[in-house]
């Protein structure tokens, strides 16, 4: 896999476009997994693990890599499968999503493989909410089915989704002014997530998993001779999403002349300084990452003061 990661500059021009990479890995049996290559800090060999008393189950250990220390998981126990078993021969894949670093355990890494997101496609509805799947494609006549990386953290490295007691102010658990927020993502965990917020600061919320989805949404707005900018106060959008990403939804948005006008902070896992400047390319009003339900509260609250002058949270929080 050496150089498998190269040119990431060359990569970054897929972004804003409706395009992705998609790395192809594989785990105990024959069944093709993908990951998106701009979560993708670096693929090597499995190096030497070190057991960690109380572990979750799913991590098989830690390793020193850089100079640092990660957990490495099992990807396979992960999503509800058996263990990989021996890893003599296996990989790591060492992402970054939520602001943290951790290692995918694999048995093995084929390639890189360019993709439109209009080829990927969310899991079958007759695959219930047990699945730990965020997409699925076909690459040369294969199923490729993308991993919900975020539920899997959410269940092994579970993350504190409440406002703080001394952002919340007691207003806004009174009822607050009500406003409206378009929730676009393609992951049930980071929907709940947005969601808790949202209620948390007494916000109405209408949900929709991928741009395509709030696309349409939008347009079926303005077809009713409704005003989108004045009855949403923000949308807030994932990028990685399948049909159509936050990129090219944002895009859209901003080429609609009865839409141009709606506030749209994209969130997300996808770590790099290049999203702040495909926020500006596209058009975004903001970028937050994943996920701080802090943070996230004071990017809904300052929109809402905007445009109602009316508070949510305290003031002197920090």
């Amino acid at each position: 896999m050496g150089g498998v990661l190269d040119n990431v500059d060359q990569r970054t021009n897929l972004v804003g476009e409706n395009r992705l990479e998609l790395l192809l890995f594989r785990l105990a049996g024959k069944q093709v997994y993908g990951i998106n290559v701009f979560k993708v800090k670096e693929v090597l060999p499995c190096p030497t693990l070190n057991a960690l008393p109380g572990r979750n189950r799913v991590v098989r250990g830690v390793a020193h890599i850089r100079g640092g220390t990660l957990s490495i998981l099992d990807t396979s126990l992960a999503i509800g499968k058996a263990s990989l078993g021996a890893i003599d021969h296996a990989f790591v894949i060492i992402t970054e999503y939520n602001r943290t670093a951790q290692g995918f355990l694999v048995q093995g890494v084929d390639r890189i493989v360019n993709m439109n997101w209009s080829d990927i496609h969310p899991p079958p509805r007759g695959a219930g909410q047990a699945h730990y799947l965020t997409a699925v494609t076909e690459v040369d006549g294969e199923l490729v089915e993308i991993i919900d990386v975020e539920k899997i953290l959410a269940e092994t490295a579970p993350i504190n989704e409440r406002i703080g007691e001394d952002v919340l102010g007691s207003g806004a658990s009174e009822g607050g002014v009500k406003k409206h927020v378009l929730i676009v993502d393609d992951s049930v965990i980071a929907r709940k997530q947005i969601q808790r917020v949202m209620q948390s600061l007494g916000v109405e919320t209408t949900i929709r998993q991928d741009g395509r989805e709030a696309l349409d949404y939008l347009l079926d707005m303005v077809a009713r001779g409704e005003k989108p900018a004045e009855s949403l106060a923000m949308i807030i959008s994932d990028i990685e999403m399948p049909e159509m990403d936050g990129y090219t939804f944002t895009a859209e948005v901003r080429n609609h002349p009865e839409l141009k006008d709606l506030y749209i902070l994209l969130h997300t896992s996808l770590s790099g300084v290049f999203n702040k400047a495909m926020v500006q390319k596209v058009g975004a009003d903001n970028f937050l990452a994943k996920f701080s339900p802090n943070e996230l509260a004071f990017q809904v609250n300052e929109r809402i003061k905007a445009i109602s002058g009316e508070d949510l949270i305290e003031e002197t929080a920090e």
